[in-house]
């Protein structure tokens, strides 16, 4: 009955943005630049600027029936222009030469390799949602109404993120944000990826040690850890503490897309064996702020329940656990998730998450800093109890027997899996 009423409810509401589609102007067309408020973008020679003043996207301006419809979301943040370093690649930490193009669904990358082998990513801050439209979505003329969705995820949230990771004792990808003008470097790659804004970070798979950590033989994707776990057997381990601190860090950003794909791994030589140690990446859904009458029902836990609103409290956790959390984490006892929860309530203080929040320019920390503070403490507040909910739903759940590769089982943490790369 609850799933009939909200079909109703949801034919009732296409029909309205029908309607209010239909009242309006053409819409925009998917923007294909980063914009930079000046008439002559192209004729600017960007080498005589450190840095600009640039907005990461004026296409989610709306009126205030958008608003209502479609939602609030970050929009301000997206429209207001910032001050951000402009960065040529041929002298980039000493010289990046591009690898290849790359990137998922959304987000355009390009992979880049310094004269020492480390590896980087550069990524758009905006998106390409495009092809993540469903054809229903054309077909009824709703395609900017998708894609106007990309305004819930908050433009610079990775750089709030990476420094609540330092806090957190978690290790990331050390994002920063550049300003990319078009430049002989980017070679084939100038006409789609100049005159752009883009987060800059390592990659999370490198034959060389850009971390923290000692004795690291490199660093892997987590398919590739299946293929060295099969080589290597019992003699290599998942560090499991720093994957719950992860994933229960997760829980308080809000960070709702955690994949398997979103980690990469630590390879760090011990004496008896070696050790993965996670290492997170691709931050573009923390802080994810939903609204509106259509994006709510299209984030109700009954037909989206991944895809949750980042609010004071987790509405629905069972929607933020994974397949990936069942294959590396359901053997974990249950004292380890209280433990991690427990450090992580201590080491995230009130000023250390203000501090994160500081790191954002003052015009974007005034349009949404406070706001998001005061959601990360309430978060971090309930943390043990999300955690204890976080053991017993893994232990409701089976392990996924769908497998991408191979057919030999793996030992992890004690059982057997297939294949925990399941995407």
């Amino acid at each position: 009955m609850k799933k009939i009423i909200l079909i109703i409810g949801i034919v009732l509401i296409l029909f309205i943005i029908l309607l209010y589609t239909s009242l309006n102007s053409t819409p925009k067309e998917f923007e294909t630049s980063t914009i930079l408020r000046s008439e002559n973008i192209e004729n600017m020679n960007f080498k005589d600027y450190d840095s600009l003043t640039i907005a990461a996207s004026t296409l989610y301006e709306a009126n205030d029936l958008k608003k209502m419809m479609q939602g609030e979301h970050y929009r301000e943040a997206w429209s207001t222009p910032i001050k951000v370093k402009v960065a040529f690649l041929d002298t980039l930490l000493g010289g990046l030469t591009v690898v290849k193009e790359g990137g998922g669904n959304q987000t355009k990358s390009l992979k880049l390799e310094d004269s020492i082998g480390n590896k980087y990513t550069l990524r758009s801050i905006n998106k390409t949602p495009a092809p993540l439209v469903p054809e229903f979505a054309k077909t009824l003329g709703l395609e900017n109404i998708i894609v106007d969705g990309i305004s819930a995820q908050h433009p610079y949230a990775a750089i709030v993120v990476a420094s609540l990771a330092d806090a957190a004792q978690i290790h990331h990808t050390d994002p920063k944000i550049y300003f990319i003008p078009k430049q002989e470097s980017l070679k084939e790659y100038n006409k789609n990826y100049g005159n752009k804004l883009f987060v800059f970070e390592h990659e999370t798979e490198s034959g060389t040690n850009w971390t923290t950590v000692d004795n690291v033989s490199e660093i892997i994707e987590t398919d590739d850890l299946q293929e060295l776990k099969l080589e290597l057997g019992a003699s290599l381990k998942v560090d499991e503490r720093a994957l719950v601190r992860a994933r229960l860090f997760d829980l308080i950003i809000g960070d709702w897309d955690r994949h398997a794909k979103q980690w990469g791994w630590i390879i760090k030589d011990n004496e008896d064996g070696q050790l993965a140690i996670p290492l997170p990446s691709d931050r573009d859904n923390a802080f994810f702020n939903i609204s509106g009458i259509v994006p709510s029902i299209i984030a109700n836990k009954n037909v989206t329940p991944e895809m949750r609103p980042f609010d004071k409290d987790i509405d629905y956790l069972p929607g933020l656990i994974h397949d990936f959390d069942v294959y590396f984490l359901k053997s974990t006892p249950e004292q380890v998730f209280i433990e991690e929860a427990q450090k992580l309530q201590t080491l995230l203080t009130d000023a250390a998450i203000v501090n994160a929040t500081r790191q954002w320019p003052s015009q974007i920390y005034a349009l949404d800093g406070k706001d998001i503070e005061d959601k990360l403490k309430s978060r971090r507040n309930e943390l043990t109890t999300y955690a204890k909910a976080f053991k017993r739903i893994l232990n409701e759940k089976d392990y996924p027997s769908k497998a991408l590769k191979g057919s030999e089982d793996v030992n992890f943490n004690g059982h057997y899996i297939r294949c925990f790369e399941c995407y």
